[in-house]
């Protein structure tokens, strides 16, 4: 029986290199080769743990040091008195995009018409608005992608920008140094809707793009209705949440979070992952875990310090800064 054993080895080795190749071979395939969960039909597609190990190109979702998302721990957060505020230009416009499924995500892609840029905060370049792209649970105590204390919220959307002053487009910056700032906003359920979120959640809208592959255009879109009456943020270092994991994303999080409907969040989990001729999935619950921060620094504007005048010693001023800073369990703000 202990013969046996090296030939299992080889052959899993076997048909993880028949794989490998494969999927080498068939790069349009490759590219979309992957899952964040199990599928049903019995067919195997990598979930997060293989993402890095089933391309050599995505071997950074396996090895990366700076990877993308992470629990942010408030107590161990600094203060940077250089984060200025973010600014958002709109040019004073309102902006048209397209709504798709694209199986994984609700994602919205703007047109070039009018343009969305950003700057400010731990950037030195200015950011273009490429797609924003929604994460969310199959129930409410999860579906952030980031998670705070430990806790997770009912969604994420995320702002995805790319540096165009050094780069053409988001390919060629997704790959490159200082390429992407990645704006994310916790998203929470509640009584009342962000007029934004309400323009792509409500019934007449997201059931246009219930199956993979449909896509819905919106128009007279006002980006800044998206963002919380906040100008308090934390930002690090990290990846992108989905193959190949390039680490070239800064990200800023928000410190409030945006609210929809629990009608909007069961509206979200009826989409599905596949065509209308396939098994039904929902697409609930597509969200990276959290990897290693690996010594990272998470920064912070808000100054705790200050916040804390009233408190006689330095414990006291962190405890403080920690109720201040939003988390799951906090009142409505």
């Amino acid at each position: 029986t202990a013969s046996l054993q090296p030939r299992r080895g080889c052959i899993l080795v076997v048909l993880y290199e028949a794989i490998h190749v494969s999927q080498q071979n068939s790069p349009k395939i490759h590219e979309g080769w992957w899952a964040y969960k199990e599928v049903v039909q019995g067919s195997f597609v990598p979930v997060p743990s293989f993402w890095g190990l089933v391309n050599s190109a995505w071997n950074l979702c396996a090895v990366g040091k700076r990877q993308s998302p992470v629990n942010i721990e408030t107590s161990h957060m600094i203060f940077d008195p250089f984060l200025t505020p973010l600014r958002i230009n709109t040019g004073g416009r309102k902006v048209s995009g397209t709504m798709y499924n694209t199986g994984r995500h609700v994602s919205l892609r703007l047109d070039k018409e009018h343009l969305v840029n950003i700057s400010g905060g731990p950037m030195t370049y200015s950011h273009r608005l490429e797609e924003i792209r929604l994460h969310f649970g199959s129930e409410d105590s999860q579906g952030s992608e980031h998670l705070l204390n430990g806790q997770a919220f009912s969604g994420e959307v995320q702002l995805i920008h790319y540096n165009h002053e050094l780069y053409t487009n988001v390919t060629e910056a997704a790959k490159s140094p200082n390429g992407l700032v990645v704006v994310s906003i916790f998203m929470k359920v509640s009584e009342s809707s962000n007029p934004f979120l309400n323009r792509m959640l409500n019934r007449d809208t997201i059931t246009r793009i219930t199956y993979k592959n449909d896509a819905y255009l919106l128009q007279g879109l006002n980006i800044e209705e998206l963002y919380p009456e906040t100008s308090s943020f934390i930002t690090y270092d990290g990846s992108m949440t989905i193959p190949p994991c390039y680490e070239t994303a800064s990200w800023i999080i928000m410190n409030k979070p945006v609210y929809i409907t629990r009608m909007q969040m069961h509206s979200l989990r009826l989409l599905s992952q596949n065509q209308p001729s396939q098994i039904f999935l929902s697409m609930s619950d597509n969200f990276r875990p959290v990897q290693p921060l690996n010594n990272r620094c998470i920064r912070t504007n808000i100054n705790f310090s200050l916040q804390g005048k009233d408190c006689p010693n330095n414990r006291a001023q962190k405890l403080q800064y920690r109720g201040r800073f939003y988390t799951r369990q906090s009142p409505e703000q």
